[in-house]
């Protein structure tokens, strides 16, 4: 094994620094791997920039929903007129978005939500530059790594993306990554929370958080994550009763055989809703790959958990039904890019194993 040479960016060495030279080759060979699943995933193409990806017919139901309670209507009636109107399944109930942001959003006018939208962007920044100054040595990797920060959060704030719940709930996911520590959790479960009731695909996120906890030996804080979930559970069943007496039995179901992408959906779906969609397609797409890299190579538990939320998602959106729009990258954008800041140090640690020439020599000394 090679010896830990003084880290590039980061403070401490990078995780590649303390492998053998078997699972040096292995996580070459799985880099690979990913890196052709990426490429795979854009030979079509260019992918468009989020703006232009959004369907307006999207755009319109939310839009309709918002206006619809501020004139007065209930929201569960409005929301299947809104569908019906627009062509999408009412079925199962989870077509139907959770109403904590419908509600929250007819009550405040227009430019208020966009500037509380920029001032929690704004927020989870800080708290990010915060992990940043303990992670990288120097100051331009932390301004390059606040850059790379700001390059996915652009696509939660181009216009009309305010009226998404998965624009809120990634925001708030990053954010809650960014304040839990290991004997502060509280916040970060409250946070996690927050975006679960408005979009219940958080759900994946805090039950990874759960789980991580759990294998942890950290019991209250696995406790405090499933009571989060919990929460959820009792309002997706009266989510459930409240949809039900508004669907009919002639309203369409979403169709069993949407989902099953695949990963090159999920890179698709990564570089639309970040900067990234600037670039040639399959620089782009390399890009995705290396910095999922760089994220499993920050030796800190913050990136442990950064990591295994990125391949929930990453799975999440290739394979399950309902994950055909782009939207579910929302969650998870805003962090993805920072995970370049950290490949530099993967990257070299990993070439010195590999290139690791030291023998052991044994003499034998006869008396």
């Amino acid at each position: 094994m090679a010896r830990p040479a003084r880290p590039l960016w980061l403070v401490r060495p990078s995780r590649a620094s303390g492998l053998s030279a078997n699972q040096a080759v292995a996580l070459v060979l799985f880099l690979l791997l990913v890196a052709a699943g990426a490429l795979m995933g854009v030979r079509g193409g260019s992918v468009p920039a989020p703006r232009a990806a959004i369907e307006q017919s999207d755009i319109s139901v939310h839009d309709g929903i918002v206006g619809a309670l501020r004139g007065g209507e209930a929201y569960y009636p409005a929301t299947a007129r809104m569908l019906r109107s627009g062509g999408y399944p009412l079925k199962p109930f989870l077509s139907f978005p959770l109403p904590t942001l419908p509600v929250v959003l007819a009550v405040l006018p227009g430019l208020v939500s966009a500037l509380l939208l920029l001032l929690l962007a704004v927020g989870t920044a800080f708290a990010w530059q915060k992990r940043l100054r303990e992670a990288l040595a120097r100051p331009l990797p932390v301004f390059g790594g606040m850059l790379l920060l700001a390059g996915g959060m652009v696509g939660l704030l181009a216009p009309d993306v305010v009226l998404f719940p998965e624009t809120w709930a990634g925001m708030l996911v990053a954010l809650s990554l960014a304040i839990r520590q290991q004997d502060r959790w509280v916040e970060a479960v409250a946070v996690a929370t927050a975006a679960m009731l408005i979009r219940e695909t958080a759900a994946f996120y805090a039950i990874a958080m759960g789980l991580l906890a759990f294998a942890e030996g950290r019991r209250r804080e696995a406790l405090g994550w499933a009571a989060g979930v919990g929460l959820l559970a009792i309002v997706l069943v009266f989510h459930a009763q409240a949809v039900a007496q508004v669907v009919g039995p002639l309203d369409p179901t979403a169709s069993d055989a949407a989902g099953k992408h695949g990963f090159g959906f999920f890179v698709r779906a990564a570089i639309t809703t970040t900067v990234l969609h600037l670039l040639p397609a399959a620089i782009a797409a390399l890009l995705v790959a290396l910095a999922l890299f760089g994220w499993a190579m920050w030796d800190d538990p913050v990136a442990l958990r950064v990591t295994v939320t990125l391949a929930v998602y990453a799975a999440a959106t290739a394979i399950l039904p309902g994950a055909d729009g782009f939207y579910w990258a929302f969650l998870v954008a805003p962090l993805l890019l920072v995970g370049l800041a950290f490949a530099p140090d993967g990257l070299r640690d990993l070439a010195r194993v590999l290139l690791d020439r030291r023998r052991v020599r044994v003499q034998r000394i006869t008396r």
